[in-house]
C-alpha cells in the first residue's frame, strides 16, 4: 500500500488548514493509500524559508527517514511562494526518492508522465543553483578585480590597544571586558591568549564563567 504523508499551509490566522487536509484525505480514501503523517503550518507566509517552517522542516526530515512514500498537497504554491525556496523543497523531495502528488497541479510522480514532470523541476532546481553559485563567485571576482577587500573589517587599532589595556590591568572577567568594548567574547580571549599568555586569560575565563 501506498504510504502518505500530507502537508498544508495557510497564510494568515484567519484560515484554516481542514478544508486542504479533507480533500486530500479524501483523495487518499479513494486511492486507498495510507496517511502516516499530517504536516502543517499555520499563518505562515509562502515566502518563509524552510527554518521558519516547523511543519515544512519536519516532513522534509521524515522524508529522509523513509516514513512514507508520498507527499500530498492541495497546490504547489502551499509548498513555497519564493522560487529558490520552492526549488530546493522540491529538489530535497526528489533527492530522497519521495514522490509527489500535487492535486490542483494534477500532477503524481508515481506515474511515468507526474515522474517526468518531477525529474524537470528537480533540474531546474540545480539549474537554479548553479546560477547562484556562479553569480556569487562572478561577484567575488569583480570585488577582487576593483581592489575591495572581502570578509569583515579589521577592528581599529586604538580598540584593540584599549582591550588589551583592560586585559592588563585586569578590569574584570573577560565577558565584562568584552561588554565594556562592544566586542564578543571570542575576540577578547584571542586578545587575551595573545597578549597575556594562556595562564592569565584561563583565569579571567574562570572568573567569567562566575558572572
Amino acid at each position: 500500500m501506498r504510504t502518505v504523508a500530507i502537508y498544508t499551509r495557510v497564510s494568515t490566522v484567519s484560515q484554516s488548514c481542514s478544508n486542504q487536509e479533507e480533500e486530500l484525505r479524501e483523495i487518499a480514501a479513494r486511492s486507498g493509500w495510507e496517511i502516516t503523517a499530517v504536516y502543517s503550518d499555520h499563518a505562515i507566509s509562502g515566502a518563509k524559508g524552510r527554518r521558519d517552517r516547523p511543519g515544512l522542516d519536519q516532513m522534509l526530515k521524515d522524508g529522509i527517514r523513509k516514513k512514507f512514500t508520498t507527499v500530498m498537497v492541495s497546490a504547489i504554491d502551499r509548498l513555497g511562494r519564493s522560487m529558490p525556496d520552492l526549488l530546493n523543497t522540491l529538489g530535497e523531495l526528489h533527492a530522497a526518492g519521495i514522490d509527489l502528488y500535487l492535486k490542483r497541479e494534477a500532477i503524481d510522480s508515481a506515474s511515468p508522465v507526474g515522474r517526468a514532470q518531477f525529474q524537470l523541476l528537480a533540474l531546474f532546481s540545480e539549474f537554479e543553483r548553479s546560477l547562484i553559485r556562479e553569480r556569487v563567485m562572478a561577484g567575488l571576482h569583480r570585488a577582487r578585480a576593483e581592489g575591495r577587500k572581502l570578509g569583515r573589517p579589521r577592528m581599529p587599532e586604538a580598540k584593540r590597544q584599549a582591550i588589551r589595556a583592560s586585559l592588563e590591568a585586569r578590569e574584570g572577567s573577560l565577558r565584562q571586558i568584552a561588554t565594556l568594548h562592544r566586542v564578543g567574547l571570542g575576540t577578547v580571549q584571542r586578545l587575551a591568549s595573545m597578549r597575556t599568555g594562556a595562564g592569565i586569560a584561563d583565569a579571567l575565563s574562570d572568573q567569567s564563567q562566575t558572572v
